[in-house]
């Protein structure tokens, strides 16, 4: 891509120039995702763990109507405050550039961003998919997952979602979903889903034969990888049933819905479990953010 379209970062810049490996990293988890300070934390800790596997790291956000690949501390400190900043999907990018708006990117949002300055390999934490009572309400992630070919690495969708719907909406969409060590779809703070994922990797460079193939064969989707949660920090998959079914009651009651509905839930669940549910959260982003370097150093190979 011409990078006078974008604020692209010297780093990113030079490593995408040279065929060096990056990984992109979104910026709602930085917005919306977290509250101070451990939004700023986590921002950093998945950026440091991945320069110190060797790898790029570009958080991507949209600041005074720009995108931005590759933020400087500052900017990340700038996002962490949250003041006056949006959740930017694909569908407020436009908005947000004509108005001169600063955000956090989500999934879809960073996917498309990522792809068209040149990145091969984006970690988040969980995708969006089908709300639970809802089938019709479909996060945009979905779609951007099956037509944005980028190596996407997760814990699989966020667990307040309707987890098989969720994976059958993938299937339907043809995105191949790779679990990495595992042969189930993560459930994000639990391991296990007892949901059968399309295929096993063993390694990163399994995951780069596939994403190679995916190319050599004209498909245009994303290659989804699936990562469990880190073992020490998981919360049994019954103990977070209980507390999203209450979430979810809660909610109802209150009548919070739409784009509020996912930072209620995600915000009670830290509540419920006595912020169990946030340190699991960090480590698999940090846990992502490592596998995710990975592959990208076997794609770059």
């Amino acid at each position: 891509m011409d990078h006078s379209e974008f604020c692209v970062s010297s780093q990113v810049k030079a490593a995408v120039e040279q065929g060096q490996p990056v990984v992109a990293l979104e910026s709602a988890l930085i917005t919306h995702g977290f509250a101070p300070p451990y939004n700023l934390e986590i921002a950093r800790r998945m950026e440091e763990m991945i320069r110190t596997n060797g790898v790029c790291p570009a958080t991507i956000a949209v600041l005074d109507g720009r995108v931005h690949v590759g933020l400087s501390d500052e900017e990340l400190a700038r996002l962490a405050v949250g003041i006056g900043l949006r959740k930017l999907s694909l569908r407020d990018l436009p908005l947000a550039a004509a108005q001169g708006a600063s955000g956090g990117t989500t999934v879809a949002a960073t996917m498309h961003l990522a792809y068209r300055a040149g990145i091969q390999v984006f970690a988040t934490g969980g995708i969006g998919g089908v709300h639970r009572g809802r089938p019709e309400d479909v996060s945009a992630d979905l779609f951007a997952l099956a037509s944005i070919p980028i190596v996407t690495v997760c814990a699989g969708a966020k667990a307040i979602l309707d987890l098989p719907r969720t994976l059958e909406m993938l299937e339907t969409l043809g995105v191949p979903v790779i679990g990495y060590l595992t042969d189930e779809f993560p459930a994000f703070y639990s391991r296990r889903s007892g949901l059968k994922v399309g295929g096993r990797a063993e390694s990163p460079e399994d995951i780069a034969r596939i994403a190679r193939e995916r190319t050599a064969l004209g498909l245009s989707t994303a290659v989804l990888v699936c990562v469990p949660v880190p073992e020490a920090a998981e919360i049994p998959a019954e103990e977070v049933e209980a507390c999203i079914s209450r979430a979810v009651e809660e909610a109802e009651r209150a009548k919070i819905t739409g784009s509020a509905l996912t930072p209620f839930l995600l915000g009670r669940l830290v509540e419920l479990t006595g912020g169990r549910a946030r340190l699991a959260n960090e480590a698999l982003l940090v846990n992502n953010a490592c596998l995710a370097s990975h592959i990208a150093r076997a794609l770059a190979r």
